[in-house]
């Protein structure tokens, strides 16, 4: 049975992927920031009032953990604001990159002492930060963010070898959730299991790169 601590897990993504590791048998450590949402009906550890922009808190709650080794983190929390340049908003901007990019850092380093030896980290981006992907422009806080955040899981990748932990970046799709009006084109449980999947086979011969949760390696 491995540990999976997943921020953001209350919901969308992270709650389908807490309901797929509870259901392999893991113990699954489910981050959120406010209401437990559909968590309550999974057998999970649940810790509330858990903002990845918050490095005193994670640092709590990492302390709270001591002795718990995480086999899996999964950076999964993140928001988007729809602007474009005429209506571009600084405060939306830097809200969008203190927890979309760095978010995942803080939590990453705050449970740090947690990792060991064949440990694995998963960051949920998105291809719209992908610089080569970019056709049609707009989105300015939420595509930097995501590009920001690509840069941050290749830091951690270096960083991280050498202790034996793997990264990945991943690209859930366009998915069914409350961050685009539901208006997506994939399932959160038919991403989830994609994410999983390319969680799965990372390995420290993959670490550092971008993926598809259909499989395919995506462009920087």
């Amino acid at each position: 049975m491995a540990t999976v601590l997943i921020s953001g897990a209350n919901r969308g993504i992270g709650l389908a992927l807490a309901a797929l590791y509870r259901h392999r048998g893991d113990r699954v450590i489910a981050l959120c920031r406010d209401s437990i949402g559909g968590l309550d009906a999974l057998d999970v550890e649940v810790h509330r009032d858990c903002d990845v922009t918050d490095i005193d808190a994670l640092q709590r709650l990492a302390a709270r953990l001591d002795g718990q080794p995480i086999d899996l983190l999964i950076a999964n929390a993140g928001i988007m604001i729809y602007e474009g340049l005429d209506d571009l908003d600084r405060e939306h901007c830097l809200r969008q990159y203190e927890v979309n990019a760095l978010g995942p850092v803080w939590l990453t380093r705050a449970f740090l002492p947690k990792l060991r030896e064949g440990s694995k980290v998963g960051i949920v981006s998105s291809r719209v930060g992908s610089l080569a992907d970019n056709q049609s422009g707009g989105n300015y806080g939420y595509r930097m963010s995501k590009a920001a955040v690509n840069m941050a899981g290749v830091n951690l990748a270096h960083d991280l070898k050498p202790h034996g932990v793997a990264v990945a970046l991943l690209h859930p799709g366009y998915v069914k959730t409350d961050m685009v009006n539901m208006g997506g084109e994939v399932e959160p449980e038919v991403a989830a299991a994609g994410l999983a999947d390319r969680l799965d086979a990372l390995d420290l011969s993959s670490t550092g790169t971008f993926w598809h949760a259909q499989g395919q390696v995506l462009p920087w």
